[in-house]
């Protein structure tokens, strides 16, 4: 399983990286093990917990700049806003360094900070990310969209964000697309017309949740497939698409993370997508 894993030795955010996109759109976990975010002095006194506002998950930056979910106010709510969207730029750095290509097709998504142990997150079990599973979300259908992300540790104490990294998409759809229940359109238009959905649940999206909840719903799965775990330590930072690669986050504090969307067509090979290959699996389009 630690074919999972793509350690890359790389410590500069736009030096170019070829041949990396294949790997990644194989599913697999891009580890640059010295691609540090650095911190000021002052922005280093924002990583403590009391930053975030009991109310929010996470402290996230909006597109339009607005900071959500922080309980800083004043000068620290603007040192926190400036140090977020630095992130931003350098991980979108990252993402034209490995795939150029991506670049006129990728759309950004907020940025966010994660101050919160995992480990103290109470969780149903459906919202409990220490189990396997990979990203797909009830209230937002994607018809398809990537959901790419780049993520670095920041924890000030020595501490690794750890995630289990499990098998390959296609060995998951194999395995949890027979025990899908069937998709009804009708129900999808109802949930859309009382603005459960943000737009129509397709075909894909349902099959999608189907194998979230399948995978956090089997407890012989969680403990008996294929899998690896894989401690991120301070300093460090990985890429992978979250809507293929199987991944649990099993414990760490003080994180960043952004996220990009992109079209499946826009890949390099668009049949190593997980819509490319429910298509395959299904017989049908699904979108």
């Amino acid at each position: 399983m630690s074919e999972r894993i793509v350690i890359v030795d790389s410590r500069d955010w736009s030096q170019p990286l070829q041949g990396l996109v294949p790997e990644l759109e194989a599913g697999k976990v891009l580890f640059f093990p010295e691609l540090r975010f650095a911190l000021s002095p002052e922005e280093r006194l924002l990583l403590r917990a009391d930053v975030r506002d009991e109310k929010s998950r996470n402290i996230s930056l909006r597109l339009d700049g607005v900071l959500a979910g922080a309980a800083v106010q004043g000068e620290e709510q603007a040192r926190l806003a400036a140090m977020i969207g630095r992130f931003r730029t350098q991980a979108c750095s990252l993402i034209d360094a490995i795939a150029p290509a991506y670049k006129p097709a990728l759309r950004l998504a907020p940025t966010s900070y994660r101050p919160t142990q995992v480990e103290s997150r109470v969780q149903s079990w459906r919202a409990d990310d220490r189990r396997l599973h990979v990203d797909a979300f009830p209230s937002r259908p994607n018809r398809g969209e990537r959901i790419l992300r780049v993520f670095t540790n920041l924890n000030p104490h020595g501490e690794a964000r750890t995630w289990r990294v499990g098998e390959a998409f296609e060995d998951i759809a194999r395995r949890f697309v027979p025990r899908a229940k069937p998709y009804v359109a009708w129900q999808a238009k109802v949930l859309r017309a009382l603005h459960v959905t943000k737009s129509l649940r397709t075909e894909y999206d349902h099959l999608m949740l189907q194998l979230h909840d399948g995978m956090k719903s089997d407890l012989d799965y969680q403990q008996t497939s294929p899998q690896v775990t894989m401690p991120f330590p301070p300093g460090s930072t990985w890429v992978c698409y979250s809507d293929q690669a199987s991944h649990a986050v099993m414990s760490g504090q003080f994180m960043m993370e952004q996220t990009l969307h992109l079209p499946a067509e826009a890949q390099s090979d668009p049949a190593a997508s997980p819509l490319g290959i429910l298509r395959r699996i299904t017989g049908r389009p699904l979108v």
